[in-house]
């Protein structure tokens, strides 16, 4: 049976907009582990399940896709937010 894992997608560390931080992700946990191969080292696998994710507006929509295709599925809550607010003049202090 598949599993899959719903989350929100966490804010890039390295822009401060915080466009589509509402969207749920659904994405398939791979059945197998991926194997190195012996030529390059690679890790890789004949399981292109771990590629898919699927976009959706709620986790509610998310949740019933899960259900819908049979897949086994666990959400992992949304990252807290945390507001560092600092005032240009701390840096002189």
């Amino acid at each position: 049976m598949k599993t899959a894992r719903i989350f929100q997608r966490p804010k890039n560390s390295m822009q401060s907009g915080r466009s589509r931080l509402d969207v749920w992700m659904l994405e398939l946990e791979p059945l197998k582990a991926q194997e190195a191969d012996p030529l390059t080292g690679w890790n890789g696998g004949g399981d292109v399940s771990n590629q898919v994710r699927i976009t959706f507006p709620t986790l509610d929509e998310a949740t019933a896709y899960a259900e819908r295709e049979g897949y086994a599925f666990h959400v992992v809550p949304a990252p807290e937010r945390k507001l560092k607010l600092q005032a240009y003049a701390d840096n002189f202090r």
